[in-house]
């Protein structure tokens, strides 16, 4: 597992614990398939102390993959993106893409100035793209997602501030 993926796992499940402290939800289970035997279980829950997330990489994983969590956890927490007020929300469905086709340069880069309006990265659903656009002018500070990964409604995206 990359450590892009890691950081964007980490902040999604930040995200999920927001709303379930904000909502009356007492629990809260999501899986997410990035491609064949590498998935993402996490479950929430009002009643543990801590939320538990578990990775499962392929049906016989190692502990190896499992080990970043606890990485993750011990060290100081990032600050969560869904409650910075430049977060990018995914406005659908699909998966990502950081550059207009394979191979290009990404549209943005980290540290990139952007203007209200330029695209950001691409949305595919159901064989269309959708170009994302900038919400507002600021500076990219962090990507929060990996070309090709699948992508909720409301998920943060990036931040620019």
């Amino acid at each position: 597992m990359n450590n892009d993926k890691t950081d964007a796992d980490v902040a999604f499940i930040r995200a999920l614990a927001a709303i379930l402290k904000e909502s009356d939800l007492g629990e809260i289970e999501v899986e997410r398939e990035y491609g064949e035997n590498d998935e993402l279980l996490v479950r929430l829950s009002r009643s543990s102390p801590t939320p538990v997330a578990v990775h499962a990489p392929a049906p016989l994983a190692v502990a190896a993959p499992a080990a970043p969590a606890p990485a993750a956890a011990s060290a100081a927490p990032p600050p969560d993106p869904a409650s910075n007020p430049g977060t990018v929300p995914s406005p659908m469905v699909g998966t990502a893409y950081l550059s207009p086709e394979p191979g290009a340069p990404p549209f943005v880069n980290i540290g990139d100035t952007v203007t209200k309006g330029q695209t950001v990265l691409i949305i595919e659903a159901m064989k269309t793209m959708n170009q994302i656009p900038a919400p507002h002018d600021g500076t990219l500070r962090v990507m929060l997602v990996s070309d090709g990964d699948p992508v909720e409604f409301g998920m943060p995206l990036m931040v620019i501030e």
